[in-house]
């Protein structure tokens, strides 16, 4: 029976690499019925809703999402490109991959860095003897989805109420003097029925996959209250997995520690900004944002992303030049999730060995800048590196 899944194209390049990953989906033998969902920054101008509700229900009887990529810009940005006749009626552009994690508790964010061999963007240091060694890299970061910096409880100017709370404490005497109209607050909430989901199921995995330490990256020395909570949560699950070690790091440090000995880490879990953070430090490691999936999964929903942005600059220019990579290993950890892993081993396997071969690379595994005159200069597009993949399938 065809899997209906909801195809979340939504802006720049997200509307060229999903149906990208789509035909090697297909390719590999995967078949569904893709269904379209608006997303994205056109419906914010049109609507002043960049996720609509049309779509949220679609999600709620297809609970399954690939997602392309979204723009969002500040909110000044936001009020100038609304169409005139929604301005001033209270609309407020907030991201809608956002509003889609808290709406259906997507709390559990999965973001794999793992090294391809050849790949040329590999992280590599230097040896005693002056040589040169890669590291193997295999982490994967697990990041709160739902809370902390991103939960959205903030204000500028904040109200009576909230004021006067906040200057009950003793530490909040250092900005008595700025004018009310002049703060700015954003708030870092953390649950502990949140922080032991996140963290039990990192050990889950690391206990799954063979991993043989998770670690917890916060900042509990001077983030107290809420890394503190995570760090102890994490002593407590760790005594139910005797043979995986509890590590901890300062996320400052993490950022490091990564380009020293990143081969020692296996599974690393954060709250929702640290893990956005280290995730896209390690991704650096194995490539960059071209290789770097995501998934973004809740009880009785999952939406599926690449990491990367929706750089418009790149979605204009024709042929595409953007590497699709990161867009079909996210379809992969889709597969993985609905229980068709023999089919995502397949698609891993098959971006592997172009990434091995070399003969097809897109302008960032060459290093060329991003620009259409780097077809020219011997990078594949978009389309051929896709037909590469579905070739070594």
């Amino acid at each position: 029976m065809k899997r209906t899944i909801v195809a979340l194209p939504g802006d720049g390049i997200g509307q060229v690499v999903l149906p990208e990953a789509i035909r090697v989906l297909g390719a590999a033998g995967f078949e569904a019925e893709w269904v379209h969902g608006d997303i994205g920054w056109e419906f914010w101008k049109s609507e002043g809703n960049p996720l609509p509700d049309r779509t949220i229900e679609l999600l709620e009887k297809h609970p399954i999402g690939l997602f392309g990529a979204i723009t969002s810009k500040p909110k000044d940005k936001a009020t100038e490109e609304l169409d005139p006749s929604l301005r001033d009626k209270g609309f407020t552009y907030y991201s809608p991959i956002v509003k889609l994690r808290q709406y259906f508790d997507l709390d559990i964010s999965i973001r794999p860095c793992i090294s391809f061999v050849g790949n040329p963007l590999n992280f590599v240091r230097r040896t005693r003897d002056g040589g040169i060694d890669e590291p193997e890299v295999n982490t994967v970061i697990f990041r709160q989805n739902t809370e902390g910096l991103y939960g959205g409880v903030e204000w500028t100017n904040p109200p009576d109420q909230v004021y006067d709370a906040l200057m009950t404490h003793p530490k909040m005497k250092n900005f008595a003097s700025a004018p009310r109209k002049d703060l700015a607050v954003s708030t870092r909430i953390f649950t502990r029925g949140a922080c032991e989901r996140i963290v039990r199921a990192a050990f889950e995995y690391a206990k799954k996959f063979g991993y043989s330490n998770v670690t917890v990256c916060e900042k509990p020395n001077v983030i107290r209250e809420t890394s503190g909570m995570m760090l102890s949560v994490g002593k407590d699950i760790a005594a139910d997995y005797p043979g995986i070690d509890l590590w901890d790091t300062n996320i400052d440090a993490q950022m490091m520690w990564l380009t020293k000995n990143p081969e020692i880490y296996g599974v690393i879990v954060s709250g929702n900004m640290f893990g956005d953070i280290v995730s896209d430090g390690f991704a650096g490691l194995v490539g960059g944002l071209g290789f770097a999936a995501s998934a973004n999964i809740g009880e009785k929903c999952a939406i599926f992303e690449p990491t990367h942005g929706s750089a418009p600059k790149y979605a204009a220019l024709e042929p595409s030049i953007v590497n699709p990579m990161a867009m079909i290993l996210t379809g992969c950890m889709m597969l993985d999730h609905i229980g068709e892993r023999a089919t995502a081993k397949k698609i891993r396997d098959a971006v592997g060995g172009v990434v091995a071969d070399c003969k097809v690379q897109t302008y960032d595994m060459k290093r060329l800048r991003g620009s259409a005159q780097a077809i020219d200069e011997g990078a594949a597009t978009t389309q051929q590196m896709t037909d590469a993949i579905i070739a070594a399938l």
